[in-house]
């Protein structure tokens, strides 16, 4: 089965989010949790969660990721930033609790000049306390390009994090635009790449991907996402994951500069890629 959806605007519920899908050829979808851009969120209606959850269950959709704000930077040098960073987390963890066993992906963070074993270790101190509670809920680090100061551009830093924080409820979302921005060659050595983070990190802890096209050639550093089959990775690419062994069973979100019939038409064009 493969579960491909794109990010569906929240501002209506879960519900209709789950409704929009279906009516877009998706079984699977991403949503922020808040204001991507900002901090604002708004109250969790535990009602809507639950008739969310009991559609999901009859639509036989996959596991859900949702995504943190882009502003949430958990290494940054501003101490009382990274504080709020680090209380906006847990807060995320402990709403994602009336969505049980859901996803829930953030981009690990920024050192800006503090150094990339200091940012690793207030991502995972950060982790660590808001995974205490234990909600029903597993966090994902997304891989990155590696752009300026960001953490995540290499499969060797998700692993430090992953290994400090010390939890099963940790995986990787792998972002097919990242990693080739990153320098990993997911074009001409898909099992390769695969291989490697099986190595460093464990393939138990891939959980789902971020299907994007790139619009820069592999190792740029930019993360400038394109439509799929019209960047550098081509359709081929996309057609080689869909159909891997070790992915297809991963739910996977569209990040692509679309609108939903845009969505609509990539989510038929990477079924019909399927084989059987």
């Amino acid at each position: 089965m493969l579960y491909i959806g794109c990010h569906l605007s929240s501002s209506k519920g879960n519900v209709e989010m789950v409704k929009t899908a279906r009516k877009i050829g998706a079984n699977t979808f991403a949503f922020f949790t808040r204001n991507p851009r900002g901090s604002k969120a708004k109250p969790v209606d535990l009602l809507d969660c639950e008739k969310a959850m009991d559609l999901l269950k009859e639509l036989e959709f996959g596991t859900l990721v949702a995504h943190g704000s882009y502003t949430m930077n958990l290494c940054t040098a501003d101490p009382e930033a990274r504080h709020f960073a680090s209380d906006v987390l847990k807060e995320d963890l402990e709403r994602m609790a009336a969505l049980p066993g859901q996803y829930y992906n953030f981009h690990p963070g920024s050192h800006v000049g503090q150094g990339i074993e200091a940012g690793i270790d207030q991502i995972a101190g950060a982790l660590k306390r808001a995974l205490e509670p234990g909600y029903p809920v597993t966090v994902l680090l997304e891989t990155m390009a590696g752009k300026g100061s960001e953490v995540g551009g290499r499969f060797e830093e998700l692993k430090q994090i992953i290994d400090a924080v010390g939890s099963n409820q940790v995986g990787v979302c792998l972002d097919t635009c990242h990693v080739w921005d990153g320098g990993y060659d997911i074009v001409h050595d898909l099992d390769g790449v695969l291989a490697e983070f099986d190595r460093v990190v464990g393939l138990e802890r891939l959980k789902a991907l971020h299907l994007n096209d790139s619009k820069n050639p592999m190792a740029s550093h930019k993360d400038r996402h394109e439509c799929i089959g019209q960047g550098y990775l081509g359709k081929e690419t996309f057609e080689a994951i869909v159909n891997h062994p070790l992915l297809r069973d991963k739910p996977m979100i569209l990040e692509t500069p679309n609108e939903l019939p845009g969505y609509a038409a990539e989510i038929a064009l990477l079924r019909g890629l399927m084989k059987e």
